[in-house]
């Protein structure tokens, strides 16, 4: 009888992890809380509601989160073992309170960037990559139903009233479409290697880019086809290399020609994508960016510290953009505020050598669901040229990156391991 009960107990306690984790994953994408909590506001006018229930909640998750790593905590430390190319961006953005603009925001800034972090590493560490693609499936769905839900029964919220277009359960239809990219790639790969219940994936599959397309966001559209089309490129890489680069050669050769085409043609592209050639105002805007990254090339305005509307150094570009932009949209110009050019070339010198990884860990692997952690890392790369997706606190794009960089150097060690075991059987036994 007690033994039955320990049962049902250990199975209640795992199905409770599993929804405080895609619970979690909800918040972090940025849906429902803030949109419900301003009323359904425009972005540019969510200065007013009160934000203390959304901090309160962050402050739950992260209890939870450090409390979930203490009980594990052998397996904690073992992969913090393994997160050493991390700290380096760690320990900028919280020193850089030293000489930012506004330490209180680079302190409260540099905190909460930590503990999503931990959450990223208490994803990679609980669920092996396979479960968390399912959780993100889960997550995806809910998502979806949500949105749908939203803009049919409560337009008001469901709908961005200045532009008519589909927002679901986020602040803007860009929070939409940009959930959107990476839940088409998620259902794309679960469809694509599940012989069961494949249906249902490629119909998650499907309402993603329909809800995609009514949200309106044609940069999230055109890193949609980029990343579809990566997706099928990165398999290539598996194949002999008497094959493979040949093709490659061919493919890049291809890409050049269309670079040089959409170049040429880019008003045509533009008009067609509903965009003018400033990118919805974005190039205008860049230019202001780097006259302020120049005063403070090096180290930047620390974490946090530059972008606080008309009361942080940002003033300077709203009075001469002439729209109130709410970042600078451009994750690596981001960056380059916060922690200068040496915060950049740190983040991205992890992030190359993790990407290297990934690309080593799909030459060695046969699935379909190896190919994500490229794929999402790709995604991050692209989606920062218009957004501010790089060194993002509380961010899911930054979660599923610290999560996606433990699991493929985890990965990658068990098979160095592995195939020096198999070199030994092997001389043991000549």
């Amino acid at each position: 009888m007690f033994w039955s009960i320990y049962k049902n107990m250990k199975k209640l306690l795992i199905f409770a992890e599993y929804g405080f984790t895609v619970a979690a994953l909800l918040i972090y994408s940025g849906a429902i809380l803030t949109v419900l909590l301003s009323g359904g506001a425009l972005q540019q006018d969510q200065g007013e509601y009160d934000s203390s229930s959304i901090r309160i909640i962050y402050s739950l998750i992260y209890a939870v989160t450090f409390l979930l790593l203490v009980l594990r905590w052998k397996k904690t430390l073992y992969i913090l073992s393994k997160g050493f190319w991390f700290y380096p961006i760690f320990i900028l953005a919280a020193v850089s309170i030293i000489w930012s603009a506004e330490p209180s925001t680079t302190l409260k800034n540099s905190f909460t960037l930590i503990n999503s972090s931990l959450f990223g590493l208490y994803f990679a560490s609980r669920y092996s990559l396979k479960q968390q693609f399912h959780l993100l499936a889960w997550v995806f769905g809910i998502i979806m139903i949500l949105s749908i839900f939203f803009a049919i029964a409560l337009p008001q919220y469901g709908i961005q009233s200045d532009v008519g277009k589909w927002r679901g359960v986020f602040t803007h239809k860009n929070g939409l479409g940009a959930r959107m990219v990476i839940s088409s790639i998620v259902f794309l790969i679960l469809g694509y290697e599940s012989k069961r219940y494949s249906w249902l994936f490629w119909g998650g599959f499907s309402l993603s880019i329909l809800l995609l397309l009514l949200a309106g966001s044609a940069s999230s559209l055109v890193n949609l086809v980029i990343l579809i089309f990566a997706f099928f490129a990165f398999q290539i890489w598996r194949w002999s290399y008497s094959i493979m680069i040949p093709t490659l050669i061919i493919m890049a050769t291809i890409s050049q020609i269309l670079y040089f085409w959409l170049s040429n043609g880019a008003d045509v592209v533009f008009t067609a994508l509903g965009k003018d050639s400033t990118l919805t105002g974005r190039t205008d805007l860049w230019p202001l960016v780097m006259d302020m990254i120049w005063k403070r090339p090096w180290l930047g305005y620390g974490y946090g510290g530059f972008w606080l509307g008309w009361n942080g150094e940002s003033a300077y570009i709203w009075l001469n953009a002439g729209w109130l932009a709410p970042h600078p949209h451009n994750g690596y110009l981001a960056l380059c505020l916060d922690l200068g050019f040496v915060g950049l070339g740190i983040f991205l010198l992890g992030f190359w050598h993790t990407y290297l990884q990934a690309l080593t860990w799909v030459r060695r692997s046969t699935t379909a669901l190896d190919i994500w952690p490229l794929i999402h890392m790709t995604y991050i790369a692209l989606a920062s040229l218009t957004e501010s997706a790089l060194l993002e606190s509380n961010s899911l794009n930054w979660i599923l990156y610290v999560a996606l960089s433990f699991s493929v150097r985890m990965t990658h060690e068990t098979r160095i391991i592995n195939a020096k075991k198999k070199l030994q059987d092997r001389f043991y036994k000549v």
